[in-house]
């Protein structure tokens, strides 16, 4: 979704919960929490809300260029003509019960808006303290709806970066979770899977090359660029690479409270060294020597460097 400069995706709610990610400019978010308290924050680019279902809440393009975002919701038959809409429900309720509602006269109503207004031009937002509500019982929400994903300390890996927000860094995020992703030309999003969740994908730039395997001898390879979605069903083992000339940038978003996968090369180093090499090597000694010398001290390298991993580990065998 874009909205231009004060643009408003008006007051709603939905069935579903919903998680979104400023892909460009800043965008301002309110919303009412369950005890009756008010939020409203602005965003920019690379931070990200979560609305749980039924929360009330709106957005406002703000800056010069507006925003753009990344919508996502936690039911794969989201419809968004199922939305909640303020001006629709006001469209469809009598004069005289939205008067009694509001302890008002019902001609203060004649002028309401016939049908919804969806995404509209809006006045131009003050600055976010000057627009927070401040009536006699109003409080201010103890719940924290947005996250500053890219603010996050990355993981550095042999292969680029990886940056997760889940559940144990962003509490009201229950049914969502996702890892952000740079993977560096060359390199590759190591061989893994994910034991909870379906992976939906989502390529900010960069161009990536996705193998899955689904078992039953069955695989299957796919290139995205960016604008592009994927999906790789839940315990499907999968990589992907960096197939150009520029660092590729990727989300992986999952319906789950926390982000959860196992990698192939962990796997191999923490299984017996007898069981492994009985498995893969049985009749090639010297090469199940070698495979057991790169896996034997097994650690996560999410996004890899196949030169920069096997030189680090050589320094290893030297400190050894």
């Amino acid at each position: 979704m874009r909205l231009d400069s004060g643009v408003i995706r008006e007051l709603h709610w939905h069935q579903q919960a919903e998680w979104a990610y400023v892909l460009e400019g800043s965008v301002r978010v309110t919303a009412l929490d369950y005890e009756g308290g008010n939020f409203i924050d602005d965003l920019n680019k690379g931070d990200l809300w979560y609305f749980p279902s039924g929360v009330p809440h709106s957005l406002q393009g703000l800056g010069e260029n507006g925003t753009e975002f990344l919508l996502i919701f936690d039911d794969g038959s989201f419809s968004e003509e199922s939305t909640f809409i303020l001006t629709d429900w006001l469209a469809h309720t009598p004069k005289s019960v939205i008067a009694e509602n509001f302890h008002l006269a019902p001609e203060v109503f004649k002028h309401l808006p016939k049908s919804e207004k969806y995404i509209f031009q809006g006045s131009q937002p003050g600055a976010l303290e000057d627009e927070r509500p401040h009536g006699r019982n109003v409080k201010k929400s103890k719940y924290q709806f947005t996250h500053k994903m890219l603010a996050q300390e990355p993981k550095k890996t042999s292969g680029g970066e990886v940056r997760i927000t889940d559940s144990t860094n962003f509490p009201i995020s229950k049914t969502v979770s996702a890892a952000h992703a740079v993977i560096e030309p060359g390199a590759l999003r190591e061989m893994h899977w994910h034991p909870v969740a379906d992976e939906w994908s989502y390529f900010i730039r960069g161009k990536a090359r996705v193998t899955i395997f689904a078992a039953e001898g069955n695989a299957r390879t796919f290139n995205y660029v960016a604008g592009d979605v994927g999906i790789v069903p839940k315990n499907m083992g999968h990589f992907v690479e960096n197939i150009g000339d520029e660092p590729l940038e990727m989300l992986e978003i999952f319906r789950s409270d926390q982000f959860r996968d196992f990698s192939l090369f962990q796997w191999m180093g923490e299984t017996p060294r007898r069981m492994v090499l009985d498995h893969l090597f049985a009749d090639d000694k010297e090469a199940g020597d070698k495979f057991w010398d790169a896996v034997r001290d097994p650690s996560k390298d999410e996004i890899t460097d196949p030169e920069k991993s096997l030189s680090h580990h050589d320094d290893d065998n030297e400190e050894l």
